[in-house]
């Protein structure tokens, strides 16, 4: 990821913090400040004046990710509305497969995740709001590349491609017949097999069509 100065020191270490957590993994207070390379005490400070705003968060065992309100400031990275789409059928989908599902978009030449529903499972994929994901591993990132293969079909898969233990199965979102976001389900590969698709692609190609039915008309 390309780093961003803006002279403003107390913001570049507060975004340098929301970089680290971007991809996905919980962290200490310890980890963030050897991945961030700021002072404790700075780290310390900030991350906790982040959590104030909802921009980070504190869970119970101590280990920090991205907070909850990124996703009401980042639904909006699809296009008005794709984020409120997308509540509800995701919601079903997890109901349907007992798995996490997530929504990506396409920014800066990666994905981000921009909306997610976690499985009631206690193992289970946590993609926080937010996150910053590479275009070229994962399922959704086929999506999201237009592979043309993938597109035909409908769907794609991706075994332990991301992470180890993962598998995923997405479906693109299309508005005007364009490709602008990434539906996905994702789980543990013990529970969701390694032919993910053969389970779950039916369930994350509706709820495509599901999210495509509620986005706002031009």
């Amino acid at each position: 990821m390309e780093r961003r100065v803006s002279g403003v020191a107390v913001l570049d270490k507060s975004v340098r913090i929301l970089e680290v957590l971007a991809d996905g993994r919980r962290r200490s207070l310890g980890e963030l400040v050897a991945d961030t390379g700021q002072p404790r005490a700075t780290c310390h400070r900030l991350v906790h004046a982040l959590q104030a705003h909802g921009l980070t968060h504190l869970g119970a065992d101590e280990r920090w990710e991205l907070g909850s309100r990124l996703g009401q400031l980042g639904g909006s990275l699809g296009g008005p509305g794709l984020a409120t789409a997308a509540a509800g059928p995701l919601r079903h989908l997890v109901a349907e497969t007992g798995e996490s599902a997530q929504l990506y978009v396409v920014r800066g030449g990666q994905r981000v995740c921009v909306a997610a529903v976690e499985s009631p499972q206690s193992l289970r994929t946590i993609v926080p709001v937010g996150a910053t994901l590479p275009l070229d591993r994962g399922s959704a990132g086929q999506v999201l590349s237009l592979d043309p293969v993938v597109l035909r079909r409908g769907w794609a898969e991706s075994v332990e491609e991301r992470e180890r233990g993962v598998t995923s199965v997405s479906a693109p979102v299309r508005s005007d017949g364009a490709v602008v976001a990434a539906v996905s389900v994702s789980g543990p590969v013990e529970r969701t097999s390694r032919q993910p698709g053969r389970r779950y692609a039916a369930a994350v190609a509706a709820a495509a069509s599901a999210i495509e039915a509620a986005l706002p008309g031009p």
